[in-house]
């Protein structure tokens, strides 16, 4: 089902459903066809912080209350890693003044052990649970050991594209993590997958039991050239995208991560979160 502009400016804007986290598994899994309405939407939309990199949290928190959003996965930029319990206090307080939840943190790079303890020490502080982690290939084994100790947090790694050379699509995290810790899984990230030649609607079935958390974004073409543009306007399916999450029962966040127009993503931003609030209505 094509979604057009038209449709979507019709439609409006529609919320989201019940939180929860998804299930694990070791091996990818083909799920049986279902028919599928707006009624099974189990996914929250959300936002990735990045996109206000360039902006204060108040600006932030203003812009997801105006468009209806109320979660975010939080970077450190906002909330740095070394934040004291009542800074951390004080930042939720404020977050609840705009009825946004901080759901999650990251994504974390950690290149050495003390910044992975450093990381997961941050997540538990901040209540987070889910955190987006960034680790060397050499630090698998030690963010396995950590599981353990932080059962409550699922580790979800950020996967990057072509652009770097480590964790380009959903099929290398999968490579990665399948014979980890149930808890330790990927962020998908539909745009960066898709740049790198991958499908992100055949990734989420193949690899839905370890996608812990997403980020939405869309993109020009399939290949390195790609480049964010307004959700609705590039090359990805979303319809598809939506009625398979309800498919697999993905039940995590969805966060728009924005990265157009960097400096002024403001009407960007509310066109991509109307267009996938219709989306999800009518996919």
């Amino acid at each position: 089902m094509k979604i057009g502009r038209r449709t979507f400016i019709r439609t409006g804007l529609v919320g989201g459903a019940a939180l929860a986290m998804s299930g694990c598994n070791t091996t990818p899994e083909k799920v049986e066809e279902v028919k599928t309405t707006a009624a099974d939407n189990k996914f929250h939309l959300s936002c990735a912080d990045w996109t206000f990199h360039l902006f204060d949290i108040d600006t932030a928190l203003k812009t997801l209350q105006q468009c209806d959003i109320h979660y975010l996965c939080i970077k450190d930029f906002h909330l740095p890693l070394d934040s004291t319990e009542e800074q951390i206090k004080a930042f939720h307080a404020k977050c609840a003044e705009y009825g946004v939840t901080g759901y999650g943190v990251g994504p974390i790079y950690v290149n050495t052990e003390e910044e992975v303890d450093k990381a997961f020490v941050y997540a538990k502080k901040v209540g987070a649970k889910v955190m987006l982690g960034v680790p060397k290939y050499e630090l698998l084994p030690y963010v396995n050991q950590k599981m353990t100790e932080y059962p409550d947090i699922k580790y979800a790694i950020h996967l990057h594209g072509p652009d770097q050379d480590q964790y380009q699509d959903a099929s290398v995290v999968w490579d990665k993590v399948k014979d980890l810790h149930p808890n330790i899984g990927m962020c998908l990230d539909i745009g960066h997958d898709f740049r790198n030649g991958a499908d992100p609607v055949a990734d989420l079935e193949k690899y839905h039991t370890r996608v812990f958390d997403m980020h939405i974004k869309d993109e020009t073409a399939n290949t390195k050239e790609g480049t964010c543009v307004e959700m609705g306007r590039g090359k990805i399916d979303f319809p598809a995208f939506v009625r398979m999450m309800r498919k697999v029962g993905y039940d995590g966040m969805c966060s728009l991560e924005y990265e157009k127009d960097m400096d002024n993503p403001f009407l960007g931003i509310a066109e991509s979160y109307g267009y996938i609030k219709a989306v999800c209505q009518l996919a």
